[in-house]
């Protein structure tokens, strides 16, 4: 397996663009399968989850057309005959899930093996089935896989309250929504930018969609959507990963291509901390400071914290001044960087869902290893800041979600490398 080889204490500085976001882009492919003709989208990451999600398409009989190097994907779905994902593509990644959706819209049928995908907690999909349930799908579990079925008829238009906030059932439910009979309320919604997107590429198919960005999404059913060129939304985990990046390496770092009102929680925890945070209409800069200090951080559905930044934030609190708190509240099992990160020097205690962080001067080098995708980030970024050499194993897990990481954290003076065949 490949390694990052690290050497820290290089203050960061420069411009970076930031990729499309892969929390959109994923739902947005399996969408396209409920579209007739040849769907383009843009600003697709070329990410090792993107390419698994059109090996899931694929499967299921669509054609697509991947150029990473422009990031354009070209699907064309017009003979989608299987109603079957395997347990090898589901268990790589849990995004696999969201075909459930189209494929009831479009079949009446759905068969998908349990999920698999990070450790970070159960993340269970119960709010998905009772969702489709709603709509008059009976769901029965047999040898792993959760079938669903309408019967002869659709799906059929349901109110349906979630019985928490999730991204997934929100994007899933309203999926099978567009085209089912009748109007569909949900309520409880994920309010994310990602959800908006879906939403966005749904309506410029000719969905009926109103109610996006707020806890209560309606949905009239449409007899067919129609394929249309989209461009995917800025990934806002990236952008915010880059800004910490910058921070904790007291460099002034400069995020083009962004949304800033999408990582406006983080603004405002840098900002707390003591950090200049400006932001234009399509950037943000971060600049150093000498006068740090430590904050309070709740990581909760949008518009709040992002749980996807929890990891990478705490890394850099290790380094800020006095005493700083990270609550994590949306997964159960989200602090498995936290060994990691102490073998490096930081002074974390664990309290419940509570990271208590005190603020060392500086973190040391030392050799860690990746859990997840997020938990990983924050290792890169500890090791950023870092006196000496880290090595990080298991980078597999950052080339799901991070986009030319080491050559992007290159431009800006990082001494970063991929050593291939690692152990």
């Amino acid at each position: 397996m490949d390694i990052y080889r690290i050497k820290g204490g290089k203050k960061l500085s420069g411009e970076v663009c930031i990729s499309g976001a892969k929390n959109a882009a994923l739902p947005i492919i399996v969408a396209s399968l409920l579209a007739e003709g040849k769907t383009v989208l843009k600003n697709v990451p070329n990410l090792m989850d993107i390419r698994t999600i059109i090996k899931v398409i694929e499967v299921l009989g669509a054609k697509c057309e991947f150029s990473q190097e422009k990031n354009t994907l070209s699907i064309t779905a017009e003979n989608i005959k299987s109603n079957e994902v395997p347990y090898e593509l589901v268990k790589t990644m849990r995004a696999s899930y969201y075909v459930m959706g189209p494929l009831l819209a479009l079949n009446g049928e759905a068969v998908v093996s349990l999920p698999g995908g990070c450790a970070i907690g159960e993340r269970p999909v119960d709010i998905h089935l009772s969702g489709f349930e709603a709509m008059g799908a009976e769901i029965t579990l047999e040898h792993g896989n959760i079938t669903a079925r309408t019967g002869k008829d659709k799906l059929k238009g349901a109110s349906y309250k979630m019985s928490k906030v999730s991204v997934g059932a929100t994007a899933n439910l309203m999926m099978g929504a567009v085209l089912a009979k009748g109007k569909t309320i949900l309520e409880n919604c994920a309010m994310e930018p990602d959800i908006v997107d879906l939403g966005s590429f749904l309506i410029k198919m000719g969905a009926k969609i109103t109610g996006l960005g707020t806890e209560r999404i309606e949905i009239e059913g449409v007899k067919k959507l129609n394929a249309v060129t989209y461009t995917v939304m800025p990934d806002r985990i990236e952008a915010g990963t880059f800004l910490i990046a910058g921070a904790i390496t007291g460099g002034k770092v400069t995020i083009k291509k962004i949304v800033p009102e999408h990582i406006g929680a983080l603004i405002d925890s840098l900002r707390e901390m003591g950090y200049r945070v400006d932001t234009s209409k399509d950037s943000a800069t971060v600049y150093p400071s000498k006068k740090l200090k430590g904050t309070i951080i709740r990581a909760v559905p949008y518009p709040g914290f992002p749980t996807d930044l929890q990891a990478p934030v705490m890394a850099l609190a290790s380094v800020v001044p006095g005493i700083s708190t990270v609550t994590e509240t949306i997964f159960e099992n989200r602090f498995t960087h936290v060994p990691e990160l102490r073998r490096m020097g930081a002074d974390i205690t664990i309290e419940g869902n509570t990271a208590i962080v005190r603020g060392v001067k500086s973190l040391s080098s030392a050799p860690v290893m990746m859990s997840d995708l997020r938990a990983g980030a924050a290792l890169v970024v500890a090791a950023l800041a870092a006196k000496g050499e880290t090595e990080i194993r298991r980078i597999y897990h950052s080339d799901r979600g991070y986009e030319n990481l080491p050559e992007k954290l290159s431009s800006l003076g990082a001494r970063i490398e991929r050593i291939p065949g690692g152990a």
